[in-house]
């Protein structure tokens, strides 16, 4: 196996950097205060400061724009809507980009980069039609609109998928959309025009063979955002996570995607490099949190001796330098192996990593949020909000007991066809 970037990725990876290092981090602080201030002087902080829009422009004049774009699915999406050099990366190649994007909050929406809308740009990639992707992907491309998904349902255990209830009933010329989802990420920006909506469309069939993604507008009657959620206490301006209920939702057939009963397909291709670009992103955000134990430990003196001294603190950042690293081979595995097989040929590697690098992170930022104090604990610093984002991803895209289990059968069954020879 080869981790080795290409030129072009390494020359990506440096210039990504340097504008997250440059342009992004000196005035993120502050953009996020001034989302506060409007949160709390009754002023709506759903609406993007004018600040996010300039970063982008500058990005995408860069040609540090839409990054994600898979090598295998490009095509001339790369060369129309602003990627450097005009074509797709492999996993590989972009893990190190997405690291460094998830030492930032705002860095993946500056570069066009963030979930859920780039796994809906690669759903649209890989499997819409060319009426599918001239409407939705060129404007998400574009950075006109944004996009959410709707998969997660609060009135069944939605680790399991195929417990999902929402339907998607074909009418005619038409399919119907009834039910109610929630942790429906990105539905608050204002900018939001397509729900990736999934629903049940044959009860009777085989479980991974029932269910059917479909495209709906946000202004359809019948769609209703019922509330936005906060996660731990956060919203997530200007993206959040809502509750929306589809009531007698009707759009058109064409509007499915691949084909009914096809979700679980588009699911399985759209979370493989999914899950890569959330793992390295907190890898990233793993990485800020040693960094600012390690100056917080050299800085601050308590009983006359620096705190990185103290009460074994120097183990527990060689424990979390440790942790990090090993996380990062382990996810660069799983990127080599989309590479190379495909997801399906991935599938232990990628719950592998979905299972031990949030935990990982949230541990790592716990131990910066301690020795940090009280101010570990407070909005002064981005340390409680990291930790909330690891928190929150050890349930996203499958809690971690569902791909332990995963992980844990597939090992099983290597050893119980060797008994069978």
């Amino acid at each position: 196996m080869d981790f080795t970037s290409s030129a072009r990725a390494a020359d990506l990876t440096e210039r990504v950097g340097r504008f997250i290092e440059e342009r992004i981090l000196p005035i993120e602080a502050q953009y996020h205060r001034d989302v506060a201030a409007l949160r709390e002087n009754k002023g709506d902080p759903w609406v993007p400061l004018p600040l996010l829009a300039e970063l982008r422009a500058e990005a995408r004049k860069a040609g540090l724009w839409n990054l994600f774009l898979p090598a295998a699915h490009a095509g001339d999406y790369a060369a129309r809507f602003g990627t450097d050099g005009g074509a797709g990366l492999t996993n590989t190649d972009y893990a190190p980009i997405a690291e460094l994007t998830g030492r930032s909050f705002l860095a993946p929406h500056v570069f066009n980069c963030n979930a859920p809308d780039s796994g809906n740009m690669e759903v649209l990639l890989q499997y819409g039609n060319q009426a599918q992707r001239d409407r939705w992907l060129d404007p998400l491309l574009d950075g006109r609109i944004r996009s959410a998904f709707g998969m997660t349902e609060p009135e069944v255990a939605s680790s399991d998928a195929t417990n999902m209830a929402a339907t998607a009933v074909l009418d005619g010329d038409e399919v119907v959309l009834n039910g109610r989802k929630w942790w429906t990420t990105g539905i608050g920006h204002p900018d939001c025009a397509v729900i990736l909506f999934m629903g049940l469309t044959f009860p009777d069939a085989d479980k991974h063979r029932r269910h059917t993604t479909a495209l709906v507008p946000v202004d359809t009657p019948g769609v209703t955002v019922e509330r936005m959620l906060p996660a731990m206490g956060r919203y997530d301006e200007p993206f959040g996570h809502g509750e929306v209920s589809f009531t007698n939702v009707r759009v058109p057939a064409t509007s499915i995607v691949l084909g009914p009963g096809r979700a679980f397909e588009i699911a399985q291709g759209r979370l493989g490099p999914g899950r890569v670009h959330h793992c390295m992103r907190l890898i990233g955000l793993a990485e800020n949190a040693l960094e600012a134990a390690c100056r917080r430990g050299l800085d601050r003196t308590a009983f006359g001796r620096p705190i990185a001294r103290l009460g074994g603190n120097r183990e527990r950042i060689a424990k979390a330098r440790i942790a990090i690293d090993a996380a990062r081979l382990l996810v660069l595995n799983a990127a080599w192996k989309l590479d190379t097989v495909g997801a399906m040929g991935a599938l232990s590697e990628i719950s592998q990593i979905k299972a031990h690098v949030p935990t990982m992170a949230q541990e790592v930022i716990d131990f910066a949020m301690q020795i940090h104090g009280g101010a570990g604990l407070s909005d002064d610093l981005p340390l409680s909000a990291a930790w909330s984002t690891a928190r929150a991803i050890r349930l996203a895209d499958g809690p971690d007991e569902v791909h332990l289990d995963l992980v844990g059968r597939l090992e099983l069954a290597k050893h119980a066809q060797q008994a069978a020879r």
